[in-house]
């Protein structure tokens, strides 16, 4: 009996010993994940905690999720084009011209049927865009950065021209205004974040087990724990807290739902594995027979419909759209999110679900200067030195990859 106990707690030991040198291996070679961000999360929330009590509150955290939807379902697009080593400053006025589009529509039709039309038509727009600009990069060779600044700046004329003199265009259609006004009740919320929970597990069991079947290494199960009861620790607390509110908004289920579904696809896909490939080494990955044109030019036309999915989800929640729909800070707020998530501006290495938890810093960034009411040259000051400091750990932690032999 008393060899047996010995033996039981020399595998614990030895157990907890291979998770600790895992996760240790993973921060010497530049493998930080979420880190950073969890720290700074928790750096920000403690402050303006102190400087303003309301800031935890049920309510105004209610309001952080709502603020962060819009930014981080362009921050899911962005991901995608890093992820290639590209860039897509077109992204946010993509935005607005969905916006436009879907409001003017929404003007002529009335009801449910209508509000769908017109939400359909709007992402068609944005899928149509990202065609017409993946085909210009990769077929003609003009970059992407010159490509999408163009395009911002003309998409911005037609959201101009379709808006017309009137400038303003309310949301009258009460089907996209109940997007972003809908909550959901306590106990489907509760079943939701069970739901995600289990999603999260499934995921990552599937992909260990896949790649035990082929003889990759994986990281040890105890991590994998670790991981999922932060998750769960993460989501028990969310749908609590906003339960104490109105409960889970629709349009931050929406955002959960794209990230889930393009993590998956970045993660568990062969699209998701040929985009990393590109991003990793064009070269490598045309010679290993992968369509490098196609894969780009599905990246552009996902991170614009995503852009107008952001632009729809914008409108319901400002009640209107304007020439300001998808201009300034926008773009700067997406791309950022994404960078301060993990996402390597040198292509190859970023995760969709980093890109939400980007968004959130952001998020309580502008939520507490705004609870402070903060002046705009603060925010931006706040905001630049985020992004910079952001920018500065992916480049430090390439090196230190690099270095690592990574």
């Amino acid at each position: 009996m008393i060899s047996t106990e010995k033996e039981s707690e020399n595998r614990k030991l030895s157990s907890d010993e291979g998770l600790f040198s895992s996760i240790r291996e993973r921060i010497a070679g530049g493998e930080l994940g979420l880190l950073p961000v969890i720290l700074a999360l928790i750096v920000i929330w403690i402050a303006f905690q102190m400087l303003n009590p309301h800031f935890l509150e049920p309510r105004n955290l209610s309001n952080l999720v709502q603020q962060i939807v819009v930014i981080g379902t362009l921050a899911i697009g962005v991901t995608f084009v890093l992820l290639l080593g590209e860039i897509d400053l077109s992204i946010a006025a993509v935005s607005g011209v969905s916006a436009g589009i879907l409001v003017i529509l929404a003007t002529v039709w009335t009801g449910p049927v209508g509000a769908l039309a017109a939400i359909g038509i709007a992402i068609l727009a944005g899928v149509v865009i990202g065609l017409f600009q993946g085909f210009w990069v990769t077929m003609i060779g003009v970059p992407a950065f010159i490509v999408t600044l163009a395009g911002s700046l003309g998409y911005q004329g037609i959201l101009l021209a379709l808006l017309g003199d009137t400038g303003t265009v309310p949301v009258i259609n009460p089907t996209l205004l109940a997007i972003s006004d809908t909550y959901l009740p306590g106990w489907l919320g509760w079943i939701v974040g069970l739901a995600t929970v289990a999603i999260y597990a499934g995921i990552n069991l599937r992909a260990r087990k896949r790649r035990t079947s082929k003889g990759l290494p994986v990281r040890p199960f105890n991590q994998l724990i670790l991981s999922l009861s932060g998750i769960v620790a993460v989501t028990v607390a969310v749908v609590g807290v906003l339960n104490l509110y109105k409960g889970i908004p629709l349009s931050a289920l929406i955002l959960i739902v794209l990230v889930f579904v393009f993590g998956w696809i970045t993660q568990s896909t062969v699209f998701g594995r040929h985009i990393y490939a590109l991003g990793g080494n064009t070269e490598a990955a045309r010679r290993a027979g992968i369509q490098v044109k196609s894969v780009k030019i599905s990246v552009f036309i996902l991170a614009s419909g995503l852009a107008a999915i952001g632009g729809i989800m914008g409108a319901s929640r400002l009640g209107a759209a304007s020439p300001a729909t998808g201009t300034g800070d926008l773009l700067l707020l997406s791309i950022a999110a994404a960078i301060i998530g993990g996402t390597s501006l040198f292509g190859g290495r970023g995760s969709v679900y980093n890109a939400l938890a980007g968004a959130l810093v952001l998020g309580s960034v502008e939520n507490g200067m705004d609870l402070l009411s903060a002046p705009s040259s603060t925010k931006y000051l706040v905001e630049g030195s985020i992004l910079l400091i952001a920018v500065t750990i992916d480049t430090l932690t390439r090196r230190r990859r690099i270095r690592a032999g990574r």
